[in-house]
């Protein structure tokens, strides 16, 4: 009976610690850099306009809101290369990527350029985004 009841005090005491462990973790994964994918599906015979309002306009305005651009990417896949726009973000945080991404929409510039750009039609059919952080072994820390 005693080592019944030592055995699931160390069970408990190890769940506990793996769970203070993964809370850790999960804080601390919070606050490191994060890469942001962002995948763009323009409505059909727009993907020009869209570059042109990344070229632009929306470049400029990301780095006024702490969002650093990694790169821009055109698919080559036939199916995605006359619609999509792939870019990565970087940012500080996840915490600090919702934050510029708040001040982004909230930018007086911002909704001038977003109005004008779809004053014909919206440009932008789709968007899918995923936020990562690097690998240990990762060159791009």
């Amino acid at each position: 009976m005693n080592n019944t009841i030592k055995a699931a005090g160390v069970a408990l005491i190890s769940v506990m610690l793996g769970l203070g462990a993964g809370s850790f973790l999960s804080s601390s994964a919070q606050s490191e850099k994060v890469f942001e994918l962002r995948i763009y599906t323009a409505t059909p015979g727009n993907l020009d306009n869209l570059h042109a309002r990344f070229r632009d306009h929306t470049t400029r305005i990301f780095g006024k809101h702490d969002m650093k651009v990694v790169g821009y990417w055109s698919p080559t896949s036939e199916e995605e290369r006359d619609d999509t726009l792939v870019y990565m973000l970087e940012h500080a945080s996840q915490e600090a990527a919702a934050a510029s991404w708040q001040a982004f929409i909230a930018d007086p510039e911002w909704e001038e350029v977003a109005a004008a750009s779809n004053a014909n039609g919206q440009i932008l059919g789709g968007i899918e985004n995923k936020y990562m952080v690097a690998t240990d072994y990762s060159p791009m820390q």
